[in-house]
């Protein structure tokens, strides 16, 4: 409504009509407006960074090379005290915590000395395969508490002045048993998971059963290795051609891609990615990418270790008719071809 003032003067009077004001209800429009437009730029963003990581046709398949969680959280730092020794100067010095989760022969040794070739990351290796330190939730956290704190000494070590610290942990030692508790310390911590998985399990499948004849047959001069660093002694292993079970194949291959899907089910919540094996070889970027993951200064990097099962599975696999039947016509048929 109109405000009217009145005037008096000694000759006359007036009254003065003042302009009405805006109306609330059209300001509360536009800012309502605004809003919404806003809402829907956001929304629109984080859209575009969602990566769905799903099981589809058997095959483990992610349409980006980070998880949605990768963007969504960011990575938290810290400065840890150790006991051991004193950083000096690099005291003040940010330092990240990850775990590398993968199962046995799928490429994380390799993997792992790929990020150790950078001078500021330490991966300690698969220190859970000791029973001792996983017989339970506390000898677990107990040991992980010493990792993170820097007080755990292995030859990839870098003491003062890592930037990133971390290891390997298979999920048949004791991840998946105790996922929950393991969950809440990775959140808690701020440990940023990177899963590791091949895209081809039937490959995985000849180097578990290759390197455990080799535990016993023991072919490099009497001495088992799981990693050789020349052609030559990978030549000499790669000439064992495992038999595989032909009958509980396409079970075991189910089971393989079950724990993997559990896994990425459980960690969920957690800031991770999903890295595939077969993806460091053929994609120059994978390791830029998990390096930024890690939020350290990207290098190129290297590894001493030589493939050992190279080129086509026919030439690894010594019943190669039989399994080649048995998986001709299913989803996993694609498993038998070479894939890179």
């Amino acid at each position: 409504m109109a405000e009217y003032i009145c005037l008096f003067g000694k000759d006359s009077a007036a009254i003065v009509i003042k302009q009405p004001k805006k109306s609330p209800l059209f300001l509360r429009m536009i800012v309502l407006v605004f809003a919404m437009v806003c809402g829907l730029y956001i929304c629109s963003v984080c859209l575009k960074q969602l990566s769905n990581v799903s099981f589809q046709s058997s095959q483990l398949v992610q349409t980006t090379p980070f998880d949605s969680h990768s963007l969504r959280f960011v990575t938290r730092i810290h400065y840890p005290k150790p006991q051991t020794f004193n950083r000096a100067e690099c005291g003040h010095n940010p330092v990240r915590y990850f775990a590398i989760l993968s199962m046995q022969r799928s490429g994380s040794g390799w993997f792992e000395t790929l990020l150790n070739s950078h001078n500021n990351v330490s991966s300690n290796g698969e220190i859970f395969s000791v029973l001792d330190r996983r017989k339970n939730i506390s000898s677990i956290i107990q040991t992980l508490d010493r990792l993170y704190n820097l007080d755990w000494f292995t030859s990839a070590s870098k003491n003062e002045c890592s930037a990133a610290i971390g290891f390997k942990w298979m999920l048949n030692q004791g991840l998946l048993d105790n996922h929950k508790e393991i969950v809440d310390y990775f959140n808690r911590r701020g440990v940023s998971a990177i899963f590791l998985f091949r895209r081809n399990p039937l490959r995985r499948m000849v180097s578990v059963l290759a390197n455990s004849y080799d535990r016993y047959a023991k072919l490099l001069n009497g001495t088992h290795k799981s990693h050789v660093h020349s052609p030559a002694e990978a030549d000499a292993l790669s000439r064992y051609k495992p038999v595989i079970n032909s009958t509980s194949l396409i079970h075991d291959l189910q089971e393989t891609e079950n724990s993997a899907a559990k896994a990425l089910e459980y960690f969920n919540t957690t800031r991770h990615i999903v890295v595939f094996y077969e993806d460091l070889i053929t994609n120059q970027t994978t390791l830029k990418q998990v390096q930024e993951f890690l939020n350290i200064p990207v290098k190129d990097l290297s590894s001493r270790q030589v493939k050992i099962h190279r080129g086509d599975l026919s030439d690894h696999i010594k019943n190669w008719e039989d399994i080649n039947k048995t998986l001709n016509g299913t989803e996993y048929e694609k498993f038998l071809r070479a894939d890179y």
